[in-house]
C-alpha cells in the first residue's frame, strides 16, 4: 500500500469523523447544501471522496449524517446494508472509476432488518415474499449463531451483537468477495470499514478496519 494511498484512505476517514460530529452537535457546515454552483461544478465528472454502503432506513441519510454534500459521496442503499453482487459491482465502479480509496459499510441501531431475521430465526413465518427472504437470508448466517450464546436471555444486547455481526460480515464479503476490490486493496490503499450509527445519538462509530486508516 504506498504512502499516497495510506493518506487518502486516512484523510477521507477524518472528514467523516468530522462531518459526523458536526452533524451530532448540531453543527453544520456552511457549504453543505450549496446547490446551485456545486452543480455545475459537477456537470464534467465527480469525484467522491468515500464509498458508503448503507441501510435504505429513512432516519440514515449518508449525506445528513455525515454533513456532506453534492458530489462527495458515493452511496449505495439496501435494505440491512447486504452485500448483493449489484452492491458489489457498485462498489467495484466507484472505486475503479474515481479512485475513491475508503469504503465503509454502515449499519445503524435499531435495524429493521436485523430485528426481522432474528423473529424469523425464533418462529419461521409461511408465505413469506421470495424477495425479502432473499434479504433475511443474506443476514442469517452473521446472526444465528448468536443464538448458541448467552445472548439469547438477553433481547436488548442480541440485536446490538447482530447489527455488529452483520455490519462485520458485510464488510468481509466486499475485502474478499471480490478479485477487484482485493486488487485494489493490496495494491493501491483502498480501506474497508465498518461503521454503526445511533439512531439514539447521531454518532457513528468506526470499527473492523478503521484503525488501519488513523
Amino acid at each position: 500500500m504506498s504512502e499516497i494511498a495510506k493518506h487518502s484512505a486516512r484523510e477521507a476517514l477524518e472528514r467523516l469523523r468530522k462531518g459526523n460530529l458536526r452533524f451530532a452537535t448540531n453543527v453544520r457546515g456552511s457549504d453543505t447544501f450549496l446547490g446551485h454552483t456545486r452543480r455545475a461544478e459537477l456537470l464534467t465528472g465527480q469525484l467522491p471522496f468515500a464509498i458508503i454502503l448503507g441501510c435504505s432506513d429513512s432516519r440514515v441519510p449518508a449525506e445528513f449524517v455525515f454533513d456532506q454534500g453534492l458530489g462527495d459521496l458515493f452511496v449505495i442503499r439496501v435494505a440491512g446494508n447486504i452485500v448483493a453482487p449489484s452492491q458489489v459491482g457498485s462498489v467495484e465502479f466507484a472505486a475503479a472509476r474515481f479512485g475513491t480509496r475508503l469504503v465503509v459499510v454502515l449499519g445503524h441501531s435499531q435495524c429493521g432488518v436485523i430485528l426481522a431475521t432474528l423473529e424469523e430465526l425464533r418462529m419461521p413465518t409461511e408465505n413469506q415474499s421470495r424477495n425479502l427472504r432473499e434479504i433475511v437470508d443474506r443476514v442469517r448466517p452473521s446472526v444465528e449463531g448468536l443464538f448458541a450464546t448467552d445472548l439469547r436471555h438477553d433481547s436488548e444486547e442480541l440485536v446490538n451483537q447482530a447489527v455488529r455481526a452483520n455490519i462485520r460480515a458485510s464488510v468481509n464479503h466486499l475485502r474478499h468477495g471480490s478479485q477487484v476490490l482485493e486488487q485494489l486493496i493490496h495494491e493501491d490503499g483502498l480501506l474497508v470499514v465498518g461503521a454503526e450509527y445511533s439512531l439514539e445519538t447521531g454518532v457513528v462509530e468506526f470499527f473492523d478496519g478503521a484503525a488501519d486508516g488513523v
